[in-house]
Parts: structure tokens; sequence; C-alpha cells
């Protein structure tokens, strides 16, 4: 049955981003709410959407919905999160779920007392590479994960004026406050030191202990171009590596021999690395960032059905990384 939706915030993360890919599922977007009039209207003719409120509370209590979605600001994910939940509604927001871990609490609490998923868009987890490094590790083939190396920034366009690294953490660090925990086991400790050139200008190195024993280490900062690749993960085993560069190239290194002296030496399927990336010259509508995906698993939790979709839980537990991690810098 096609799932009927209400969504709110029509700008353009929304629009270029998430909607189109809500919209290849089995979903009908209903009514759409935005503060912004000539958004929203733009928005309504894009998706064919004829029910348009500037008024969330409208929105959420429209008739005939199955769920409501939403992409606006932290404070709002909370209000609205809460407002929808208490209608009955099932919720997809994007991340962050709060500004606050105990915004993140308040919306677990009311999620729970609905008896209704909130679902978080921790796409991350989805993005081409990384979900195969992570279902390489998940299947057992890669064996126990010892290090993870991480490397994830971001140019200082946030800091315009007032320099406040409030967004920086909660649209940027978050994703790998969550994606660590996915691709390892959840961490028991976190420590941080940083370096900062001038306001606005910062790199701190993030030191991580895991629960399974492995240790690990991401770089963050505002210090590099949003024009140049600016993410890498490394996981490394036993003998093995899985090395996942902007989202999108993998490459599983193994345990092969010396080749170079061996007069009968091969490519062996057992031992030799193995690569990947996307074809982007095919005429195909992929989603190598991951909506598509992570949509793939939230659909039919709005439904009801047990899916892999990152939920309100794994929300508070990022956003409660997130604090520590302020806490640890000073910042």
């Amino acid at each position: 049955m096609t799932l009927k939706i209400g969504w709110i915030g029509c700008g353009i993360h929304a629009t270029q981003m998430l909607l189109p890919q809500v919209v290849r599922h089995d979903v009908q977007i209903v009514a759409l709410c935005d503060i912004d009039g000539k958004r929203l209207a733009s928005a309504g003719r894009q998706f064919g959407v004829s029910i348009l409120t500037s008024d969330a509370a409208e929105l959420i209590a429209t008739p005939g919905l199955d769920a409501i979605g939403m992409a606006v600001g932290p404070d709002q994910h909370l209000v609205f999160g809460k407002a929808a939940l208490a209608r009955g509604l099932p919720v997809f927001m994007e991340k962050p779920p709060s500004g606050s871990a105990a915004g993140a609490r308040e919306l677990l609490a009311a999620s729970e007392k609905a008896a209704k998923p909130l679902l978080v868009g921790f796409m991350k987890r989805y993005s081409a590479g990384n979900k195969i490094a992570a279902n390489i590790v998940h299947s057992g083939r890669f064996g126990q994960v010892l290090g993870l190396t991480g490397y994830y920034m971001t140019a200082p366009g946030y800091f315009v004026g007032n320099v406040d690294y409030t967004g920086f953490f909660l649209h940027h660090c978050v994703h790998y406050m969550d994606l660590v925990s996915f691709m390892v086991s959840p961490v028991k400790k976190l420590t941080a030191r940083k370096v900062e050139k001038e306001p606005g200008k910062v790199l701190f190195h993030i030191s991580l202990d895991f629960e399974c024993g492995a240790i690990g280490t991401i770089a963050m900062g505002t210090i590099q171009s949003r024009g140049a690749p600016v993410e890498r993960i490394e996981l490394m085993g036993d003998h093995q590596r899985i090395e996942v560069d902007n989202v999108i190239d993998i490459r599983w290194n193994r345990n092969p021999p010396f080749k170079i002296d061996d007069p009968g030496a091969t490519l062996a399927d057992g031992i030799d690395s193995l690569t990947w990336k996307p074809n982007f010259t095919a005429a195909a509508n992929e989603d190598p960032k991951g909506y598509y995906s992570l949509l793939q698993d939230v659909i039919p939790a709005l439904r009801g059905e047990q899916t892999a979709a990152p939920t309100i839980a794994d929300g508070v537990v990022a956003m409660d990384r997130l604090e520590t991690l302020r806490r640890e810098l000073d910042l």
C-alpha cells in the first residue's frame, strides 16, 4: 500500500537530495510545509503536491497521513517530531535529531510512548563505499576489526561573522559519531585534542576505544576545501584492511604473496585485493551518497516493519558522543 507522507522543510537539501529519493519508493507526498512561500510553491510544482502550508502543526494534522518526514533545524526537529509522535504518526527526520542529547532523549521517550518509530537520516551508513565495507565486516569474512582511521573535513563556510562551531558539530561531526560504531562496535571511551589556527579554522584529532578492543583515530576540522575529496575511512584487521575514499572508491587489501620473482604469478580470488568504484558513465539514477539506500530501510520501517534503519536510539548515542567531544575540545 502506498505510504502517504506529509513533509516539513523544502530547502535545497530536501528538494535536491531527499525528496527525489523518497518518491522513487512506493510513497505519495500528500502535503508540504515551509515558512518560505517561494520555496514551498516551487516544491509543490516539483513534486506535484497541492496541499501546501507554512504551519507545521497544520501539516501534521492533515487527514489521511501515514507518516511525517522533515528536514529542518535541530530545534524544529525536536518540536515537530514530538508533535507528530503525539498524533500517533511515525517520523523520519534528517540528522541531527535535536540540538542536544537531552532533546534526543525527549524524542526517544516520545517514540516509546507513542509506540511509533522515529528514524534518523544517518546516511553515511549507506554511502556506497561505507555500505560495502560494513557488509564485508558484518559478514565475518574480515575477522576482528583492530583499528579504524577516519578523515572527515569541511571548509570554514559556517563561520562568516561571529564564529560559532555549533552548526559544524551538529550537521557535520555528528555523522561520524554514529558511523564509527556501525563500522566497528560501541565506543567505550572518547578523547580529543585540537589546534586552532584562527577563529573558525580548527583541526582536531579524536581518539576512540571500542568495546570490541579495537582502537580508532578520526581527524576532523574546518581547514580543507570542500572542492577536494575530504573523506576517508580505513579499517584494519589481521593482514588485511579496507580503505574507502570519498565514499565511492573502496579497496579490500588482503594477504597476497610477493609476485615479482614468481614465474607463476597470478591473481587469486581468495587473497588478492578487490576494488570497486561506481560507473558514472551509466545512465542510471544511482545515489552513491546513500539517501536512496537509507530510504529503502526507512520506508518499510515507517510502515511498522523491522529494518536496519537508524532509530532515535542511535541518535541519542550519537548526540551523547557529540557532547563528549565538544567538552573534550572546549568548543
